[in-house]
């Protein structure tokens, strides 16, 4: 059977902190037409549901303990016969959503089988202390959560989150997984507040001392966030890895090559 990932979105709150906001939320389904993984278990069980279309579920992998990201996977995992894994450290933001309900642990370097090929997790904390990304080297795609947001990392003005840590995280345990970077034009597509935009103009670099996140913060920009906005080149840890289109997925935004 042909590997294939699936996208569902779904609409609703992230709360923490004594604050709600809406957001939308992508779910990633990782498979073939007889079993997949689920990738996080937001707002509404009946969309995932849907686009499961009956196959065997391996798995409801949470990227991290975050409401909006575990919503229904107890309901996910009842009704389509599956466990839930989630990284412990996040055990703490589980609770507050969850309490009492189990799940097993989801660990650095773990990998889960599913349609003849391995998903690696890889442990990102910074976001929140149970971050994990997922890497599917067979596609060549890296399954964010929300340690990636468009521009730079993922939101840490909350409880629970680091922002030095998310840094550190991106630095030493993602850029492995990408390739080197390469200027080339690409756009980024956010699903919640930030408009479709270009990071280069006419095949240039963007700024080389600094590209400000989404939060404001100043960080550095090369190698970091231009090579996890431009994952278009042979990947050096798994140089079997066919070149051209690559992509990130994260939970609000697809960032990939274009052309």
């Amino acid at each position: 059977m042909t590997l294939r990932v699936d996208r569902v979105v779904t609409s609703g709150t992230f709360s923490l902190d004594g604050g709600t906001w809406d957001v939308d939320n992508n779910i990633w389904l990782i498979g073939d037409d007889n079993e997949v993984v689920i990738v996080d278990a937001a707002h509404t069980a009946q969309p995932i549901i849907d686009a499961v279309g009956g196959r065997k579920v391996i798995g409801i992998v949470c990227t991290h303990g975050h409401n909006d990201h575990v919503t229904v996977a107890p309901e996910l995992a009842e009704k389509l016969d599956a466990p839930i894994y989630l990284n412990p450290a996040d055990d703490v933001l589980w609770e507050m959503t969850h309490p009492g309900v189990k799940h097993l642990s989801l660990e650095d370097d773990q990998r889960i089988a599913v349609a003849g090929t391995d998903i690696l997790a890889i442990h990102t904390p910074g976001h929140s202390p149970g971050s994990t990304c997922l890497y599917l080297p067979e596609a060549g795609e890296l399954f964010s959560g929300d340690t990636l947001f468009s521009g730079g990392p993922g939101a840490t003005g909350r409880s629970y989150s680091d922002f030095p840590t998310i840094i550190g995280s991106i630095a030493t345990s993602c850029l492995p997984y990408l390739p080197r970077p390469r200027f080339t034009p690409v756009t980024v597509t956010a699903r919640r507040s930030a408009p479709r935009r270009r990071i280069s103009k006419n095949g240039s670099a963007p700024d080389p001392d600094v590209i400000r996140s989404e939060v404001g913060t100043p960080v550095p920009a090369s190698p970091l966030f231009v090579t996890t906005l431009m994952p278009n080149r042979r990947c050096r840890s798994h140089p079997g890895l066919p070149s051209g289109r690559a992509t990130v997925r994260g939970s609000r935004t697809i960032l990939s090559r274009i052309g």
